[in-house]
């Protein structure tokens, strides 16, 4: 059954948007969050049969995704919640399920809806949800569990033994409409626009990696700036970082971190030469902090000599294969602290992230380049792979 909540609420605020009272905020992702189990074709079950909507779908076991224009609208469950997406970002996961290398090819089910960080409005409410409306601007939490695990009961949410994740395990969000539950829901802050507040998921990676890392008042090193990367630089220097180094083999890239606020940006395929200079300016120790975002092996080995003794590393990039790592030299004679990122911290990093976005003090005009529709997904495809975009979004719908 779904329920159909009257639009009533708060006044049109400068942008025309039109927010809804009641509960904005919750905590934790509840037992009932997993209503729906992966397989081949996760949006089989609980669908209304009257409509069908646009999606990309991985069609087959091979490179690219179909655009359909006959999928079954689905059916939000009790505890679900049904949103009508209006932006949706291509991230480096959607790439790999794009070019269906070995990792894709051994994780992602053929027939499901790709897709992970967007944002939309609810258009359609399970008969026991409470906290969210029908009309509230929103995003959502990618990953979702049971809620019923030991890491779940401690704080620990987001890497949680059971986690599934929309696009990888069940339907995404490259579509007209998501089904998610209730407590995966994001109500989005009136100020945060559509194509910010679908950057919410990589976006909250790169809060959670200067976050945990504690770069206030700190040197800091970034090795790879990437499209979280770059993130990575307009949070640190939000975060009060002192002085912000990166490193990189793109002469584009490298030049925006500087414009975010990197005060020395090096190109690692010129050698390690940049490694003596920071610790010139540092006096003679290195960085306080590094945060590895490439996953590349030559990058993670000089960020850690980039690194003090006695330095913090933070490490959210992912690399493609086994590294061959000196752990005496980086990490047991250099008595550094070594984190391992992953995902978001439910909810904390949220609060993070939104805090930081209605501050003002974050610069993504620079990094959120290219806009398409979702028809032309293969140009948007295209645009991040080459390089020529950084952040692209798809345009699904007209925003609220």
């Amino acid at each position: 059954m779904i329920r159909d909540t009257p639009v009533t609420g708060w006044p049109e605020n400068a942008r025309g948007r039109r927010f809804l009272q009641g509960p904005r905020r919750f905590w934790g992702v509840g037992k009932g969050a997993l209503l729906t189990t992966a397989s081949p074709s996760p949006a089989s079950a609980g669908v209304s049969s009257a409509a069908t909507m646009r999606a990309l779908v991985k069609h087959h076991a091979g490179e690219g995704l179909q655009y359909v224009t006959d999928r079954p609208i689905p059916a939000p469950g009790p505890r679900d919640v049904r949103i009508r997406v209006t932006k949706a970002g291509i991230c480096g996961t959607d790439r790999h399920i794009w070019q269906w290398d070995e990792w894709a090819a051994g994780r992602i089910p053929v027939g499901i809806i790709t897709g992970h960080e967007f944002v939309g409005v609810v258009d359609a409410v399970g008969e026991a949800v409470t906290k969210i409306e029908r009309g509230q601007r929103v995003s959502a939490e990618g990953h979702l569990c049971s809620g019923t695990d030991y890491l779940a009961r401690t704080g620990q949410a987001h890497i949680a033994s059971d986690t599934q994740i929309f696009g990888i395990d069940r339907d995404g969000c490259f579509a007209d409409h998501i089904v998610v539950p209730e407590d995966n829901v994001w109500p989005v802050h009136p100020d945060v626009p559509d194509k910010f507040a679908a950057t919410f998921d990589p976006l909250g990676n790169a809060v959670h990696t200067v976050m945990e890392a504690g770069v206030s008042a700190k040197t800091v090193l970034i090795s790879g700036v990437g499209i979280i990367g770059l993130m990575a630089v307009t949070v640190a220097k939000a975060a009060g970082a002192a002085r912000i180094y990166c490193t990189d083999i793109d002469p584009k890239r490298l030049s925006l971190a500087r414009k975010l606020g990197a005060c020395e940006a090096f190109n690692a395929s010129e050698g390690d030469h940049w490694i003596k200079q920071i610790r010139r300016e540092t006096p003679g120790q290195g960085v306080d902090v590094l945060l590895e975002m490439s996953g590349a092996p030559m990058a993670m080995d000089q960020g850690f000599r980039a690194l003090r003794n006695g330095g913090r590393a933070a490490l959210l990039g992912l690399p493609a294969r086994t590294v061959d790592f000196d752990f005496n030299a980086n990490i047991i004679f250099k008595g550094c602290t070594v984190l391992g990122i992953n995902g978001r911290r439910m909810w904390q990093t949220w609060y993070q992230t939104e805090a930081l976005l209605t501050s003002g003090k974050l610069e993504l005009d620079d990094i959120v380049t290219h806009e398409f529709p979702l028809d032309q997904y293969e140009k948007a495809f295209e645009t991040m792979i080459s390089g020529e975009g950084i952040k692209v979004l798809l345009d699904v719908g007209q925003g609220g």
